[in-house]
């Protein structure tokens, strides 16, 4: 079930970090449970350098047993048999990206209680909900929402999973959790960090001992 897999979703490009790749692997030998690659921005690659770039992380998310997931990109996410697709209110729909791909796992960005409705009624595994705090990873998020929406959807829909992103850290992860957040999404909290374990480990709530 993608519910026990939201835990620490990881969510990078190339240009999130200096050494992308060995970012991911630390991260994956940390614990994170979820890693989305989203290659958008000022310095993404492209082209053949894209594919590469996204067949090996995949390739390290299969050896650690963690779901891989594109983020937007269908045609990717197709080619290179991806576990899941995270789709924008923008982006392909649901039901026609399952025409595509039947057993593909699906998640949806949502902002408002109408588009998480439609999300679960069009067959979504998971809906990101966000932003939660103030985020400086997206230049074009959208205004930060509090916990006024988490809240709304944990309360309307209390078994499904629901991941959340903006602005989350090691301080306020299990605030989020405790507000009825399945996982917390992260991006800069874990590329910029020197001690990628330990701050894991403070995301999924443990202790420096590895002890809850």
């Amino acid at each position: 079930m993608i519910r026990n897999k939201l835990d620490v979703y990881f969510i990078m490009g190339s240009q999130n970090s200096p050494n992308p790749l060995e970012t991911l692997e630390q991260a994956l030998k940390a614990g994170i449970t979820c890693f989305q690659l989203r290659e958008k921005g000022e310095g993404c690659l492209e082209g053949a350098a894209y594919g590469a770039f996204a067949l090996a992380c995949q390739q390290l998310c299969q050896r650690y047993d963690v779901p891989f997931i594109v983020n937007d990109d269908v045609a990717l996410a197709l080619k290179i048999e991806a576990d899941g697709i995270r789709l924008g209110q923008d982006d392909m729909a649901i039901t026609t990206f399952r025409a595509l791909a039947s057993n593909k796992i699906v998640g949806v960005s949502v902002h408002t209680m109408d588009e998480l409705k439609q999300a679960i009624e069009s067959g979504a595994e998971y809906a990101g909900i966000g932003p939660v705090f103030p985020t400086k990873s997206k230049p074009d998020a959208k205004r930060s929402a509090g916990f006024h929406l988490l809240q709304a959807a944990r309360h309307a829909y209390p078994n499904f999973p629901i991941v959340t992103i903006g602005g989350i850290d090691e301080c306020n992860a299990q605030l989020v959790q405790a507000n009825g957040a399945d996982g917390v999404a992260v991006i800069s909290v874990i590329c910029e960090n020197t001690d990628i374990t330990k701050t894991i480990q403070l995301l999924r709530g443990e202790k420096e001992n590895g002890v809850k």
